[in-house]
């Protein structure tokens, strides 16, 4: 029987990539014909790098939605919903972890199954609160009173404060990119408060948040005592696991804010895409619905350090006894996620406007001049995918 080779790329963390080796183990001995090598890159490539050139080399890819417009612009990965079942694809819809699954729709299309789900959660150290007989916070009032102290930490580098600002926009009333006919993305007034209620939580903090991404946030925490808290940094159910690191973290839902609205984060998590360009793209597709499939998600790729985008996985009684209940306490902010907006362009935006948002907190200015400037770049970045 001719050995079928499947090459993937996906991201440098536990999360990322130590499920997806697993299943590619377990699949080849189920299908010996078949064997699936993962590459993977950081963070930031995963983020930046074009889907259109990675597919030319891998068969799989591991996407984020705001690459479907681009996806749907070149053709570069294939369509699923001509490839799958629609039966399949309709119990992936129903049974998706808040908006992930229609996150990779686009344009009537589905681009990539969702096997991963994530958005900006609260995380801390239970055994410190306990220790120093502090109650943990629930509330802005309060998350503002821990940061007084010091104990307070969050995610500081421009693609996450980008992602915050998406957040204190709707906390103050309105969704960015809300108005397609308006050439702003949020209402300057809005924008204006956001950012003020922003700098208000950033300037209580170590400048070191500056130099942090999530999983950067988590080391901290779970490496030293310095931190105690973070109010939202995008979740990894790793960090909640006996044995990881070297201190467990808790998670929960995100704070109430003044209004007694929960904070309502970005989505995030990955897709399972499958190259245009495979040499063997029923193999491809065939892995790709096995590995996102409900009983793989829910054991063996949760098991595996995944933080899977089907439904059943996250009440699981035994993922969550794994995790410290990490799913079932943090599930309320996966559904009520924001979807970032997924127009062929938009990536252009995401890469830049966060310079200016960053560069404001960590130094101050005029808040009309930050929302011009990202005006100006969300323009750029409608013109870019015309």
């Amino acid at each position: 029987m001719k050995k079928i080779i499947l090459r993937g790329i996906t991201w440098g963390h536990s999360r990322g990539i130590t499920p997806l080796l697993a299943a590619a183990q377990r699949y080849n001995e189920i299908h010996p014909s078949v064997e699936i090598i993962w590459e993977k890159r950081s963070l930031q490539q995963f983020a930046d790098f074009p889907i259109e050139k990675l597919s030319l080399h891998h068969d799989l890819l591991i996407i984020d939605h705001p690459w479907v417009g681009c996806a749907s612009r070149t053709n570069c990965v294939l369509p699923l919903n001509e490839q799958l079942s629609g039966s399949y694809l309709l119990d992936q819809a129903k049974h998706s972890v808040g908006g992930s699954h229609k996150s990779y729709e686009y344009e009537g299309r589905q681009w990539a199954l969702a096997i991963d789900a994530a958005t900006p959660v609260a995380s801390f150290r239970s055994d410190l609160f306990e220790k120093h007989r502090e109650e943990i916070p629930t509330t802005w009032t309060a998350l503002s009173v821990l940061a007084q102290k010091g104990k307070v930490i969050l995610p500081g580098i421009a693609i996450d404060t980008l992602m915050a600002f998406y957040s204190f926009c709707i906390a103050n009333g309105s969704e960015p990119f809300g108005d397609p006919s308006q050439q702003q993305v949020i209402p300057h007034a809005i924008g204006t408060e956001a950012l003020k209620q922003m700098r208000s939580l950033w300037d209580l903090c170590d400048r070191c948040i500056f130099d942090y991404n999530p999983i950067a946030v988590a080391e901290r925490m779970s490496a030293t005592d310095d931190f105690w808290y973070c109010p939202f940094s995008y979740g990894y159910s790793n960090y909640a696991r006996d044995g990881y690191a070297g201190n467990l973290l808790s998670y929960s839902n995100t704070i109430m804010m003044p209004d007694q609205k929960r904070l309502r984060t970005t989505l995030g998590g990955t897709g399972l895409a499958v190259s245009a360009f495979s040499e063997n793209p029923a193999a491809a597709l065939a892995f790709a619905e096995w590995v996102v499939s409900p009983v793989i998600q829910a054991t063996l790729y949760t098991e595996n350090g995944g933080q899977p985008g089907y439904r059943s996985a996250w009440i699981s009684e035994r993922n969550n006894l794994l995790t410290h209940d990490y799913f079932k306490n943090t599930l309320n902010s996966l559904d009520d996620a924001y979807i970032r907006p997924r127009y062929d362009g938009y990536l252009h935006f995401q890469d830049n406007a966060g310079d200016p948002i960053r560069d404001y907190l960590k130094h101050g200015g005029h808040e009309e001049d930050v929302l011009n400037i990202i005006d100006g770049i969300y323009m750029e970045s409608v013109a870019h995918g015309k």
